[in-house]
């Protein structure tokens, strides 16, 4: 489900497929989680970008289950990914499409600034390779739990979270979650619809 516009219909490009297996263990990626602010002034790969963007909400069967757990199987959440200094990937907003593992162009021209701005001017924000914002959809989960289905939308944002922090360990990137921003600064930097809610911004890089 998604109401994503993106400038262009056919402005779709068909992510790498992820790997599923490392020299890293799951121990060890929790060992070694922490928050990371700083950055080189170094570009990312598209893979690494699609290795990121599927351990957030990347489809792990063919029901369409995904790698973080989700309330009823109602999938709330909507990925946006600010690209800056990724190699392959034109700057711009794009939407991850999970079924396909693709992005959909939705702005062109680098918005890390603006999104920093946003963000209360926090410099990790502006100086990322690329920035994943996490954003919900609330009603996909309230429409059958009620007003209890906020707090599983919130439980669900955690899980994609911690997903793309371990991720990013595994790949010897850095990353922070940030939750101190302007939700309408945000929803207008990335073009969110009315009915997206921001939750959380990671911006993304190599660690100096």
């Amino acid at each position: 489900m998604t109401d994503i516009m993106p400038e262009n219909k056919s402005e779709t490009i068909k992510l790498p497929e992820p790997k599923y297996d490392s020299d890293i263990s799951i121990e060890e990626a929790l060992l070694k989680r922490r928050a990371v602010r700083s950055f080189k002034d170094s570009p990312l790969t598209l893979s690494e970008v699609s290795q990121l963007l599927w351990a957030a909400q990347g489809i792990t069967s063919s029901n369409g289950h995904r790698t973080a757990p989700s309330a009823g199987a109602l999938y709330p959440l909507e990925i946006y990914i600010v690209a800056g200094n990724v190699d392959a990937l034109p700057d711009g907003v794009y939407h991850y499409r999970p079924a396909n593992h693709e992005l959909v162009s939705v702005i062109k021209g680098d918005k890390r600034i603006e999104l920093s701005a946003a963000a209360l001017g926090q410099p990790s924000v502006r100086n990322a390779g690329a920035v994943i914002v996490l954003s919900a959809v609330y009603e996909r989960t309230t429409i059958k739990y009620g007003d209890r289905g906020i707090r599983y939308v919130h439980m669900e944002i955690g899980h994609a979270a911690q997903n793309v922090f371990l991720q990013a360990v595994q790949m010897n990137l850095g990353t922070v979650v940030i939750g101190a921003f302007n939700d309408d600064e945000v929803k207008k930097t990335l073009k969110m619809s009315d009915r997206k809610q921001p939750l959380y911004i990671m911006p993304v890089g190599r660690m100096k």
